[in-house]
């Protein structure tokens, strides 16, 4: 299920993004990003439509990913 992310509370869309920047593999390459930065460029790509939130109400997770990789 996709979540606008419109909907959700600013706070807990920030703690999502975050968790998601900061996972383990997630690679930004060799220059180093702060976390404010991922944060933002993350935000801008659900902004424009390019990145969705998934919740799989089976696992109970949710998920920021690509357009493309639905």
């Amino acid at each position: 299920m996709i979540i606008p992310y419109e909907q959700l509370h600013p706070d807990t869309l920030n703690a999502l993004i975050e968790e998601f920047v900061s996972r383990d593999g997630t690679d930004y390459g060799t220059n180093e990003i702060s976390l404010a930065a991922k944060v933002e460029q993350v935000r801008c790509k659900l902004a424009a439509g390019e990145a969705v939130i998934l919740f799989s109400e089976s696992k109970g997770l949710c998920n920021i990913v690509h357009k493309d990789m639905l």
